[in-house]
């Protein structure tokens, strides 16, 4: 079975808005970048996919992902559903059998975590990752890529779960703090920042 991996990245003067009374527009696109290298490499790491994709419409972080040893993919979709279904649809037709579409944001992403999806999506067709407060989808696994569209956004977990069960379609969700732990808020740099401190 061939396991890709993507993941998709905003252009760097949109991310993480949500910190832009904390952090400047340089800061927060190096953080960012940071968290996206991070990623990427626990994915290589983990020597789990043929390969690692990153879509962005940014050539910016494109070009690092290609530094960093990922494919990089142009955004071809306006929105962020309809341009992961795009890279998608690129990777199932480069004959992915399943696609673990992840976050960048995840700065305690461990091999383990990643392990793990894989060994659940042996016997489930989805694998939801979710968020720290349960709602959000940090990671979708699906076997084969594309078996349930993307629904990103509010609740996202959710709808999800839901359109797994209306599909007919085996589902498992995981939780861990690798996994959980993106970082929009100050709040969430200040839980990692006391994780770090904590294991020192």
């Amino acid at each position: 079975m061939k396991y890709t991996a993507l993941v998709p990245v905003k252009s760097l003067e949109e991310a993480k808005s949500r910190l832009a009374a904390h952090l400047t527009p340089t800061q927060r696109a190096s953080l960012m970048l940071d968290m996206l290298h991070h990623v990427l490499s626990t994915l290589q790491e983990s020597q789990l996919f043929d390969h690692v994709s990153v879509v962005s419409a940014d050539p910016r972080v494109l070009q690092k992902a290609q530094a960093w040893h990922a494919q990089a993919l142009v955004e071809t979709q306006a929105g962020h559903n309809p341009a992961l279904t795009a890279a998608a649809m690129y990777e199932r037709q480069q004959g992915a059998s399943a696609l673990l579409t992840i976050s960048a944001d995840l700065p305690l992403l461990q091999v383990d975590d990643v392990h793990q999806l894989v060994v659940r999506s042996k016997s489930y067709d989805v694998v939801i990752a979710t968020s720290q407060d349960g709602s959000g989808t940090n990671a979708l696994l699906t076997r084969p890529p594309l078996v349930l569209p993307y629904l990103f956004g509010i609740n996202s977990r959710y709808r999800h779960q839901r359109e797994a069960e209306r599909l007919n379609l085996s589902c498992s969700v995981q939780s861990s703090l690798g996994l959980a732990l993106d970082i929009d808020t100050i709040e969430d740099i200040t839980a990692l920042q006391r994780y770090e401190y904590a294991h020192q």
